[in-house]
Order: C-alpha cells, then structure tokens, then sequence
C-alpha cells in the first residue's frame, strides 16, 4: 500500500508539472501575439492571382516553380528581382492595387467586344513590371494564349543582329530577336496549344522548296520559324495574324503583354542602316505585327501595355505620361484606352516589404529608425528600396 501510495504521489506531481508548463506555455503565447502575426501579415496562402482581392493587399504570394518556369522562362521580370529569387529560393509577387484593379477589369470585360488596351505607366522603378507579371500569371491560369514580349526596347536599341529585309525593300530584318520571341511563345502556350489544336488559315510559302500548307497547326508554324531562324521575322507576322482571326473566330482567347510598348513609337532607334544611317522603327520587320495585334479590329483579346521613360533614349525622359511617352502617332493608335498608374509604395507595402526581407534573414532586426531612413532614403520607390537593401 505503501508503494501504491508513493507511486500515486509521484504521478500527482508530474500531473502538476505538467499542467504549470501548458500554463506557462498558454501564458506566454498570450502575451506576444505579435510573433505570430508578423509570420503571417506580410504572406498570402492565396496563390491563385484570380482569387486575389482587397483583402490580400500588400501581401506577398508565391508563384509555384514549374508555373514560373512556363511562363518567365523567356523573361518578363527584372534581372535583379530574378536573383532575387534564386537567393530567397522562392517567387513571390506583392499583392498590389495597379494588378487588382486591372484583373477586375478583365474579369468584368466583355470578350465579345472590340480589344481594350489598358496601359501601366508611372515613374522609374515602380513596378509596372511586376504589375504585368502579376496579370500575366493569371491569364496562364486562365487559357488565355499569352502573347508576351517582355521588353521591346531591346529590339530597338541592343538587337541580336540586324539586316536588309529579303524582299522588302528599306527594311531591316532582326532574325535572332524573332527566332528567340517564338521560342518564348512556344515555352509559354506549348501545353494550351496541344490541346486547342489551332490551324492555320492559309498555306505560307517562304521559299521554291518551303512552304507551310493551309491547315497546319499553329505549333508547326513556330516551329519552322525557330528552325529557320531567316524566316523568323515573317513566321512572327504570320503566326500574329493567325492570331488575330483565330481569336475572333472564337477558337480562342489572347492576352497580349509588351512591356516598354513606346519604343515602337521613338523617334529612332539604333540600328544602322547599310548606309550607316539610325533607321526609325517603322523600318523594322518586328514592329508592324504588334502594333497590328494592338489594334482595336479583333476580339476576345485584352491587351496589356506598359510605357516608360527608360524604354527611350536620352533627351526623351521629361515625362512619365503616355501622351509624351508615345508621342502624337503612338497616342493616337492606342486611342482610347484604359490607364492604369502605377505609384510608389504606400506605408503598409513598405512594411510589408521589410518584413519579408527580415523573414529571409537578408538584413537583421532591425534597430529604432531604420525602416523611417529607408522610407526616406528611398521615397519608398520599389526598385530603389531593392537597391538599398541589396547591400545590407
């Protein structure tokens, strides 16, 4: 009885103990709360960019790999913010007022209808970008066919390698930017293709002995024009028309995506003519098919634009407006369509932001002030807030 007694005794106080530990444990997770909502305020599990709302706002959310690989792997973010992902290991896109407001108007869009041109535009580093990347992944979600070029000025100012047109007299061919921009069309839309099976409307003949027949399938198309890299240029203009009917046809939906649109519309370019003139941009092959695709003569389509003053060249960059970014011609072709600014950090995206930086451990806890000193010395400018950071 005696053993009983002491065995009961010692089991009562490792009851109590235990039960003053869960106490304390209740006791202090009361007390901080903070801890866990720091993990939580700045990340969304929404990653669904169709599913994103208000609520996630200033929230981070993250791009699973193998859809980042689809859709990015030909381009379409930043370099700096590219290493950024490999060093995080992970890529996620803030949660910003620019993509949600324009997510809703393509939702709220009837397709039926005329294209609707929306263009981002803001000052230098805002994140008009990001904001494309953001819509970008929602229309791969959502079976739209992308056509996406992620910055066009380098078409016009750091071409691969330019030369004379065949057949086209005065025009400059850049075969190598044309073959990479189908291989990019290709990575992105190969698996929507295969199942939507599209054929082309007409036989295309490149040479004597080459010619693609009417009612090949659009995959057939690239294809000849990425292994026939001096039928490139002629392939992309093909393929855009194609586009263009097969869409109004119903066959299929198109989100058109050309970041740095306004260097289509600069005054010149800098490529040289064989007489070692600079050519202006009308003179060049790739320009006509997309200012034909962001026509408003075609539906079922949304086109997405930005403009920016470092798509043009020096004694160009007073303004950020589209009106002076696309001067008179440009302004005119995209005439009317939907602006959309994109501003600076607001005080929660900062925040947010930091707290993301410090959930990588990429800078350390940060001491009283710090983040007011960043705010200032940035403006809360993204890039220049990425810029800042990048050395601490």
């Amino acid at each position: 009885m005696k053993m009983i007694r002491n065995r009961f005794g010692s089991l009562s106080r490792v009851s109590a103990q235990l039960q003053r530990h869960v106490q304390q444990m209740s006791t202090n997770a009361a007390a901080s709360p903070a801890e866990g909502a720091t993990i939580n305020e700045f990340r969304t599990a929404v990653s669904n960019p169709g599913e994103h709302s208000a609520l996630q706002v200033a929230k981070f959310y993250s791009i699973p790999a193998e859809q980042k690989k689809l859709i990015f792997s030909g381009g379409g973010l930043p370099k700096q913010y590219e290493q950024q992902i490999k060093t995080f290991t992970e890529a996620c896109l803030m949660v910003r007022n620019p993509a949600l407001e324009l997510l809703q108007y393509i939702k709220d869009g009837d397709l039926t209808k005329p294209v609707v041109r929306y263009v981002l535009y803001g000052e230098n580093g805002t994140g008009k970008t990001l904001t494309m990347a953001h819509v970008l992944h929602y229309g791969a979600l959502n079976d739209f066919l992308l056509v996406h070029v992620p910055w066009a000025p380098n078409w016009m100012k750091r071409p691969k390698e330019a030369s004379n047109a065949a057949g086209q007299e005065g025009m400059i061919d850049l075969p190598f930017d044309a073959a990479a921009w189908l291989v990019h069309f290709k990575n992105q839309n190969g698996p929507l293709l295969q199942r939507l099976q599209l054929k082309t409307s007409k036989e295309y003949v490149w040479s004597k002995r080459e010619s693609t027949p009417a009612g090949s399938s659009l995959i057939e198309l690239v294809e000849h024009g990425i292994a026939r890299i001096k039928y490139a240029s002629e392939t992309t203009a093909a393929l855009i028309a194609e586009l263009k009917q097969l869409s109004t046809a119903g066959q299929c939906k198109i989100m058109v995506a050309i970041d740095g649109f306004n260097a289509f519309f600069h005054p010149v370019t800098r490529i040289f003519s064989d007489n070692k003139q600079l050519v202006t941009p009308d003179r060049v092959t790739l320009t006509q098919p997309f200012l034909d695709i962001t026509n408003y003569d075609w539906t079922n389509g949304v086109c997405i634009l930005s403009v920016d003053k470092i798509a043009m060249t020096e004694g160009h960059m007073e303004s950020y407006m589209p009106r002076y970014l696309l001067g008179k011609e440009g302004f005119e072709h995209l005439d009317p369509f939907v602006p959309i600014h994109v501003e600076n950090y607001t005080d929660k995206e900062f925040h947010s932001y930091i707290s993301y930086y410090l959930d990588r451990h990429w800078i350390n806890k940060t001491p009283q002030g710090f983040e007011e000193q960043l705010k200032f010395m940035s403006n809360k400018n993204p890039y220049s807030l990425m810029q800042l950071v990048r050395a601490l």
